[in-house]
């Protein structure tokens, strides 16, 4: 069981991380983002096509009362 006294008096911990290393992890969680942005880009094009389907139908017949 772990008391205050332990976490305020616990040693610390030190990670040493090369360069290379950090900029490589800093890399590919920015490739993981754009892939997760082209993901979303992509449903939302898919989203425009299909609202855009229904609203074609609704602009022939305003045009034809007109």
């Amino acid at each position: 069981m772990f008391s205050l006294f332990d976490y305020a008096f616990a040693p610390t911990r030190i990670v040493v991380v090369s360069e290379e290393r950090l900029q490589a992890a800093e890399r590919e969680a920015k490739l993981e983002r754009l892939k997760q942005v082209d993901a979303r880009l992509q449903e939302l094009r898919e989203y425009r096509q299909s609202l855009a389907k229904e609203l074609a139908p609704a602009k022939e017949e305003v045009k034809t009362d007109a």
